[in-house]
């Protein structure tokens, strides 16, 4: 299901200067942001009462009433816990094997994390990436670190000046002094979202240093410091979420990067 957050980036072509910087103020602290009075969201991107109504209207709801109940239910979907979510597809399991619906449901998320996959953002991270005076941290959090990990592997076969952040976060600090203007810090960060790889994250940027994020549909907090994201579909019938779709943009990554540095690589 597309995020209001997907909308309001597919329709930004569309949108009006004054919608235009609403959709700024509702992005920078998503979905928050938009949770209290149509006043104060006004009044928060400088833009006047029937501007977002419009905007809303555009994005498909009836009204801002109907707009933030989406923004709810994703703000839900964001923190449910793995009890939480087995219970729901318990309750809603369709009487096909999981075999099959565990299948459909990754070939889905892989059809709409592609589809929405920008070439030229795709081409913005490789040609960080593949940049041989930047170095290059890769971090991930408490499930995607064995993404980091992989990731990790392949760039150290790939090219110099690669270092893999240890999963220890007390640790960090230690790894930020390090960062230099121009560096790249590649994070793995989907729901629900870790406070210490924000603070990561705030400490790179501080230091001038290129993000780029692998996160989910919802979008890490770390996207509004991102030079880079990727939004991924990672929903399925599982107490987890899965990590196919973000697995899958980080090998065509690896594949791009090694062809730019294949000299060096091989």
């Amino acid at each position: 299901m597309e995020t209001i957050a997907e909308r309001l980036q597919s329709k930004v072509e569309e949108l009006t200067r004054a919608e235009r910087q609403l959709s700024d103020v509702i992005l920078r602290n998503y979905p928050a942001s938009g949770l209290g009075t149509i006043t104060s969201l006004a009044e928060a991107a400088e833009v006047s009462t029937p501007t977002v109504a419009r905007l809303v209207q555009k994005l498909g709801f009836a009204g801002f009433p109907d707009f933030q109940r989406g923004l709810r239910e994703e703000l839900s979907e964001k923190i449910s816990s793995p009890l939480t979510k087995r219970q729901r597809w318990v309750d809603d399991a369709p009487e096909e094997h999981l075999l099959n619906r565990f299948t459909k449901a990754v070939i889905e998320n892989v059809g709409q994390s592609m589809s929405k996959l920008d070439p030229d953002v795709f081409e913005a991270a490789c040609a960080l990436l593949s940049d041989p005076k930047r170095r290059v941290f890769i971090v991930g959090g408490r499930i995607t670190r064995t993404l980091a990990d992989y990731f990790f592997l392949h760039f150290q076969v790939i090219r110099e000046d690669v270092v893999h952040i240890t999963s220890n976060s007390n640790a960090w600090p230690h790894y930020a002094l390090d960062f230099k203007g121009g560096d790249v810090v590649v994070i793995f960060d989907v729901r629900r979202y870790e406070n210490s790889t924000l603070k990561l994250a705030e400490l790179a940027r501080e230091r001038a240093a290129e993000i780029i994020l692998f996160t989910d549909q919802w979008m890490s907090p770390i996207s509004q410091l991102a030079t880079v994201s990727f939004s991924n579909q990672i929903a399925a019938p599982s107490a987890w979420d899965s990590n196919i779709t973000t697995m899958l943009i980080s090998e065509i990554v690896i594949a791009e990067v090694q062809e730019r540095n294949w000299e060096t690589t091989r």
